[in-house]
């Protein structure tokens, strides 16, 4: 009996210090976690804080260079009242939200209608296509925008805000038919059965059906769609030159800075108001994109 009391005494002991040794790392596991968290929050903090910062400071208090760089003696509104009631900033913007919507428009017809071609109607290659889809966003548009550019200039879009629109879904179409393809490819076969003996056709059943369903995975490409086209540089850079075709990206560079004279003030100012549609849309929104992400990287 004593030794039937002592096995069971040491198998508790053995037992508490288990779970003692797993509370350990698990507490050293969470403890490292926060430490690298908070490395990439300052590391992603830090530039948007002393950029709005700056964006409220007069020219005369960044000229003087005195006391903390990382505090406004006297903010003031002046660099983003002059960016909301001057022309080119608002001729910017006003071409930002064109190539952007119907970048947007372009991409997800075409990412939607061939997604569900790919994924569901089973034609010979479709797999070998659909792969071929996805392996094209992997090319780097650094070297896409030289033949582009040729392309461009045949067809004399060359410092013309529309050739964006014909651009930059070569950029986004890729991404945004393997994220959808994901998603229908999740979609019970049996539905399409069900449709087929009803009596629907293929466009039906994507209107119907499908869009529906995929609803969160069409959120996602559709932000994508929207990150790609709104916060271009390269593009615009390349085969815009005038102010009256520049996009916001290009325009607050171009215009803002004149020979060696940097307003820093407006810039700051400027980059922080194009960055709202972004976050606005991205606060409201993330959950469907990273379900969406999610789903796409895990199917088809």
């Amino acid at each position: 009996m004593s030794v039937t009391t002592a096995d069971t005494g040491s198998a508790l002991a053995r037992g508490k210090a288990r779970r003692k040794s797993l509370h350990n790392q698990r507490q050293w596991a969470l403890w490292g976690s926060y430490a690298a968290l908070s490395v990439f929050v300052v590391m992603f903090l830090v530039p948007p804080f002393y950029t709005i910062i700056t964006s409220l400071k007069s020219s005369a208090e960044m000229s003087a260079q005195t006391g903390n760089p990382w505090i406004v003696q006297h903010p003031t509104l002046e660099n983003y009242t002059y960016l909301l009631t001057y022309p080119n900033f608002l001729r910017f913007f006003f071409n930002s939200v064109m190539v952007t919507v119907l970048t947007v428009a372009i991409s997800m017809v075409i990412s939607v209608l061939s997604a569900f071609s790919l994924s569901r109607m089973g034609f010979w290659g479709s797999q070998t296509l659909a792969t071929g889809v996805f392996l094209t966003y992997l090319v780097p548009a650094s070297l896409l925008f030289i033949p582009l550019f040729q392309i461009v200039g045949w067809i004399g879009l060359i410092n013309n805000v529309y050739c964006l629109v014909l651009l930059f879904p070569t950029l986004a179409v890729p991404f945004c038919t393997w994220i959808m393809i994901g998603y229908f490819s999740s979609i019970p076969k049996e539905l399409d059965e069900a449709a087929l003996i009803d009596g629907a056709g293929y466009l039906q059943m994507l209107w119907k059906i499908f869009i529906p369903v995929a609803m969160p995975g069409i959120i996602a490409a559709t932000i994508f769609a929207f990150t790609v086209a709104w916060g271009a540089f390269l593009y615009p850079l390349a085969y815009l030159y005038t102010t009256e075709q520049m996009t916001l990206t290009v325009g607050i560079i171009s215009d803002l800075i004149r020979g060696d004279v940097f307003q820093w003030g407006k810039i700051m100012a400027a980059c922080v108001l194009a960055s709202v549609p972004p976050i606005v849309i991205y606060a409201f929104l993330m959950d469907y994109y990273i379900a969406g992400l999610t789903a796409g990287a895990t199917k088809g």
